[in-house]
């Protein structure tokens, strides 16, 4: 059967590379021909239940074989992808499915309870589809046909649906493949969730284009991916700072001996990236010293696939997100949509090219207000550049605090603060004031007991910081937590973190 070229970079894959092992996870390893056999029985389900092009499917299926075969199914049948958060509460997962129009619902054995309490038109049990196949033709696509759609994080607002085509989606495959110097004797392993890009393109999708080997663990555990590191051929790991941030702590609590070991298995490895939130510096030097690998960084969003990146060969630059990926058009606006044509100056980043999404679902107000006349997307991120390297300064929304006239950057203060030992974890949020409009605050977590009490913390932290950074960027107000609200993918929820204060 043929599919449009566009996604022959994925699908060629299937067949390509024939025995080889594609996926490992609890149930055993399975070869790309199991996918194609497996997606294709899917594929027939789905035609014979009904499914025609441009229908959405939502599936609740576990990091596993079973979800990348029903991903290609869907993508056979000529429908739309719709991938569940698999620790999302019931509510949250009926919106996206009330959302989408999902015409089908597919569960894994460990939701099946979900059956019953998600309202949809159909819903089947994973283990069912293989006893029901028939023969069904296998649709064609084109470039510009929806293939995926993913729900934003929701940081700031409701989640919206981000809609895909085929092209957009093999546009950032095909790039990251080139950047990063994927090849078939890569082995990734994959410990985050499927239902956003950087679990379902940079590692999935990327690795199956390629021939590669993809490793799933059931969930986060860092003693675990350190034994993987030090045991198994991984030569490739990807993962939200705050994943690095626990690897590190797991660490600093072992044993001389025991260190030496964990740092000796990451020598096996040849590229480990660190995205969807900032890396703080702090994190990125401390991990290069454990392990000998600089953390490659790297921008994009649900919108945008991936478009900023830290070249594999060459300087990565702490706190710098890097350069335009090629085929990718990188601009900086002022507050006037104007170009900024210098360096040194903050603006919003606009990103234009094939790797942009088609729409946002169901909303084409919304669509049309995030992108420009001239037909450039909003990202609503503020960054600088500096010797040709971006630096994210944060969300214009959250991230940019405006106080007594001064424009400060959060993610700035708290890659300083992450560098005062007790610290743990911080986020910086602007709390609103009467007299500087807004106020400089952070909620942390700390080590130990001397920083628990706040009004000790804040005098602590203000003397600290005094020859540190600006008399306007010291904090001034300090709560301390035991964790800070995060969603699924590790980013801090500051709108929740402005509700602590």
């Amino acid at each position: 059967m043929l599919f449009f070229a566009a996604m022959n970079i994925v699908f060629q894959g299937l067949q390509k590379f024939g025995f080889k092992t594609a996926i490992i996870d609890d149930g055993g390893n399975y070869s790309y021909s199991k996918i194609e056999e497996q997606s294709n029985t899917i594929a027939n389900y789905f035609s014979s239940k009904g499914i025609e092009k441009g229908d959405r499917v939502a599936f609740l299926l576990a990091a596993n074989f079973e979800f990348v075969a029903t991903l290609f199914g869907v993508w056979k049948a000529g429908g739309i992808a719709v991938p569940l958060c698999a620790i999302h509460p019931v509510s949250e997962l009926q919106y996206v499915v009330d959302d989408s129009q999902a015409k089908l619902l597919i569960l894994g054995e460990e939701f099946s309870n979900n059956v019953l309490q998600i309202n949809t038109t159909q819903s089947v049990l994973i283990s069912e589809i293989g006893h029901l196949s028939c023969d069904t033709q296998h649709r064609t696509f084109s470039a510009q046909d929806s293939a995926l759609l993913l729900y934003t994080s929701g940081t700031t607002n409701k989640p919206k649906g981000v809609v895909h085509t085929h092209e957009s989606l093999n546009t950032t495959i095909n790039s990251l493949i080139d950047a990063w110097k994927w090849s078939s004797s890569d082995h990734i392993l994959h410990v985050l969730p499927l239902h956003h890009t950087h679990g379902l393109v940079n590692k999935l999708l990327c690795a199956m284009a390629v021939g590669a080997t993809c490793e799933f663990l059931p969930k986060f555990d860092a003693e675990i991916v350190w034994n993987y590191f030090l045991e198994r051929d991984i030569t490739l790991f990807m993962a939200v700072p705050t994943i690095y941030s626990k690897l590190i702590s797991y660490w600093d609590d072992q044993l001389k001996e025991r260190q030496r070991q964990l740092s000796e298995g990451c020598k096996n490895l040849r590229l480990m990236v660190s995205g969807s939130a900032a890396l703080p510096v702090p994190i990125l030097e401390k991990w290069e010293s454990i392990s000998g690998h600089r953390l490659l960084e790297r921008y994009g969003m649900t919108e945008i696939g991936m478009a900023i990146s830290n070249p594999y060969n060459g300087e990565r630059r702490a706190g710098f997100i890097g350069k335009p990926l090629p085929k990718v058009s990188v601009r900086l606006v002022d507050e006037n949509n104007e170009v900024i044509k210098v360096e040194n100056e903050q603006g919003e980043i606009q990103i234009k090219g094939a790797l942009v999404f088609k729409e946002y679902w169901n909303k084409p107000v919304v669509t049309a207000n995030s992108f420009t006349a001239d037909g450039w997307f909003k990202t609503g991120d503020s960054a600088i550049i500096i010797n040709g390297y971006h630096k994210i300064l944060g969300r214009n929304s959250v991230d940019i605090i405006k106080s007594g006239g001064y424009k400060i950057s959060a993610l700035e203060i708290e890659s300083k603060l992450l560098g005062y030992s007790k610290i743990e974890e911080c986020a910086v949020v602007g709390i609103p004031d009467k007299e500087w409009g807004e106020v400089v605050a952070v909620a942390m977590v700390v080590r130990g007991v001397a920083l628990r009490e706040p009004q000790r913390a804040l005098e602590h932290i203000q003397s600290w910081a005094k020859d540190k950074m600006a008399p306007y960027k010291i904090p001034r107000k300090i709560i301390t937590v035991d964790e800070l609200p995060r969603n699924v993918s590790g980013k801090i929820m500051k709108k929740e973190v402005k509700k602590l204060f």
